[in-house]
């Protein structure tokens, strides 16, 4: 492999790990997909007939033969891993044996059933379903990077509630300036006495789905930012840190118009950092919003609000349901309204959106020279 195909490589493996794996070029199913999806897949499909095997030994030994499948399974899962890490290709028999396999499932399963005995049977079309399930949630963790993604925020997030005293601060005060006054309305206690936790589920829903399409049209503004600002200094000063650190870009690179995938690999990255910084603020607010109910809000005065017999807490019998789903509502429209602002408000903008802006700013220039090195190969 000449060196320049080792850096090419270098640099598809990095943008793997940054959760932007779409930025590779020629970046399709076969090709680079499913090859990554493989030690999922496998440990799935072994994990479904590893507890089929204790149901047809006797004694003490089954427990024995459990665990020696067990940890043959997680071998198996860590050699496809290292594996898939050198990004291999599939040829298209290896492609067929890999899907054909995995298709045959659903059907191993139930005759494995009925060959061991004291085994339950099994509904095939659940498994069916199952099975297919775990397919399309690998495909779309792998596709999107949604891995490396998760790890990159919650590493950040863990980072953001070592300076919570400098977010919070912030945050806080504006939140509860809309939201506090509120939270003592009748109607709004009276209607949260009723309102079912799947229904308050679908306003949380509602709120998150606001947060990522203001992420979405940020993005699109962003991205034509940086597509006019890909200077030699600029993309020298991206490539740090990465395998193009090397490179010398002595001139201007022209910028590649990106897919819609790659559109939806940025847009997944910069709404999971945002959700996850909002949700840090939302989690305080609950709190927050939980303690002073709890100071507050006396039983007669939550009885007298609510018009009727207040509902409790199963799992916490002196604490008004009521009051905690207001708290939730109040944290979810919070956090949205966190994650707008945060984007739109030149100050928040600085302290709690540039951050982000910057590895989508990071991973476009990185692309761009990722192009040129890749078509002088």
């Amino acid at each position: 492999m000449t060196a320049s195909r080792l850096l090419v490589r270098r640099t598809e493996q990095w943008f793997v790990r940054q959760g932007a794996p779409t930025m590779i070029e020629g970046y399709g199913f076969f090709s680079h997909v499913l090859p990554r999806m493989l030690p999922t897949l496998a440990f799935v499909a072994i994990s479904s007939l590893v507890w089929l095997v204790p149901l047809g030994a006797a004694g003490y030994g089954r427990w024995v033969l459990l665990s020696v499948v067990l940890a043959s399974t997680v071998v198996v899962s860590t050699v496809l891993s290292l594996f898939a890490r050198r990004m291999p290709v599939f040829t298209r028999p290896r492609t067929i044996a890999v899907l054909v396999g995995y298709a045959l499932l659903p059907v191993v399963v139930p005759i494995l059933q009925d060959a061991i005995e004291d085994t339950p049977d099994s509904d095939p079309v659940q498994l069916a379903l199952f099975f297919a399930g775990v397919f399309a949630a690998t495909w779309l963790a792998v596709t999107y990077g949604l891995a490396a993604l998760l790890k990159a925020a919650v590493r950040h997030t863990l980072e953001d509630l070592r300076t919570s005293v400098n977010l919070l601060g912030r945050a806080l005060p504006p939140l509860l300036f809309v939201t506090l006054f509120l939270f003592f309305t009748g109607e709004l206690w009276q209607a949260m006495n009723r309102l079912e936790w799947p229904r308050l589920s679908l306003i949380v829903a509602l709120f998150v789905a606001i947060t990522v399409l203001a992420a979405a049209a940020r993005l699109r503004e962003e991205i034509g930012r940086v597509e006019h600002d890909l200077s030699p200094p600029v993309l020298e000063a991206a490539c740090q840190g990465t395998p193009l650190a090397e490179v010398d870009p002595n001139e201007p690179v022209e910028a590649r118009k990106l897919t819609g995938r790659q559109l939806r690999n940025l847009l997944v990255m910069l709404a999971i950092r945002q959700l996850l910084q909002a949700a840090v603020v939302g989690l305080a607010l609950y709190a927050f919003f939980v303690v002073l109910g709890l100071i507050v809000v006396l039983p007669e005065t939550a009885e007298q609000w609510i018009g009727g017999p207040v509902a409790y807490a199963t799992w916490l019998p002196d604490v008004p349901v009521a009051l905690l789903r207001n708290a939730t509502l109040f944290a979810a429209f919070g956090s949205m309204y966190f994650a707008v602002i945060s984007m739109s408000d030149a100050e928040h903008r600085k302290q709690f959106f540039a951050p982000v802006v910057e590895q989508v700013e990071r991973t476009l220039a990185v692309r761009a020279v990722y192009l040129a090195v890749r078509s002088r190969r």
